[in-house]
């Protein structure tokens, strides 16, 4: 039984990840001006981070349309594969409802909603890989992906909040506060969305230790199959200690370190870290 899986390039999944697995990417769009371009292999980070130096403006990302995803469905459709496609969360694009309309044109295509984003949405992808690996028909992963999504949890610790100012999601005044107090927030994904929860305050490298022990320590609740590591530009002696730190509390069967993509640099700038999990 040949089933592939597809995910956007929002899952934020590295490319040793994405060939061990052998799944495929549908990149959405980081429009920087006027010229759209996308995201993963036209545009990275780094050229976000250039952009928002040079102009002081965000730059907008959009969905993949209807034809991106009708034009890829196909291809595997042809090879004789069933599919199962990945999404971030509806509430946060349209990729979803998109790719369901290409899945009802193309047939044997079953569309999963992440209820997440980046490696959130990363771990229902490798779920899915998994259960493919199994044997699991397309029906079947996409029945199972679809009960784990609520366990999933996604949080992220971001430095600055220049970022979310300029996005629109925080007042000038809000901003100016944070920074003058210093104050950290923790990002959480709840029921598809993005919530503020916990502010610390302090240096960054000192916060994100706190961050994963507050999220760790005591907790019985917590699947050991893996356990992301994902952030955009931290200092990798900060990351180190990120690993050791997890250490203390679960032996996880792997600890999978990624670099954030455009969606979440976007979002929440440099120097943002968050570990994602699964619960029981």
């Amino acid at each position: 039984m040949n089933v592939k899986i597809i995910s956007d390039s929002t899952c934020d999944l590295s490319p040793e990840l994405i060939e061990k697995y052998d799944i495929s990417i549908i990149p959405l769009y980081v429009s920087m001006g006027d010229t759209a371009k996308k995201d993963g292999t036209e545009v990275t980070p780094d050229n976000i981070y250039d952009y928002v130096d040079k102009t002081g403006k965000l730059p907008k990302t959009s969905a993949a349309n209807v034809g991106d995803y009708i034009e890829v469905f196909k291809i595997w459709k042809s090879r004789g594969y069933s599919i199962v496609h990945f999404s971030i969360s509806s509430d946060f694009s349209s990729t979803y409802h998109n790719a369901c309309i290409a899945a009802e044109e193309v047939g044997d295509v079953y569309v999963v909603d992440s209820r997440n984003l980046s490696t959130g949405q990363g771990l229902v992808v490798l779920h899915g890989a998994d259960l493919a690996l199994e044997g699991k028909s397309a029906e079947e992963i996409k029945n199972e992906c679809d009960s784990l999504t609520s366990r999933v949890e996604a949080s992220f610790v971001v430095d600055s909040i220049d970022y979310l100012h300029k996005g629109g999601r925080c007042s000038a005044i809000a901003a100016l506060g944070a920074n003058l107090l210093k104050l950290k927030p923790c990002i959480e994904v709840i029921d598809g969305k993005m919530k503020p929860s916990k502010k610390y305050r302090g240096i960054i490298d000192r916060v994100i230790l706190n961050y994963v022990t507050e999220r760790l320590n005591g907790r019985n609740d917590i699947s050991t199959k893996r356990i992301f590591i994902t952030h955009t530009k931290c200092n990798p002696d900060v990351v180190e200690k990120v690993k050791a730190e997890i250490k203390k509390y679960f032996d996880f069967d792997e600890i999978l370190e990624t670099t954030a993509g455009c969606t979440v640099t976007s979002h929440c700038g440099p120097n943002t870290l968050g570990i994602l999990f699964i619960r029981k």
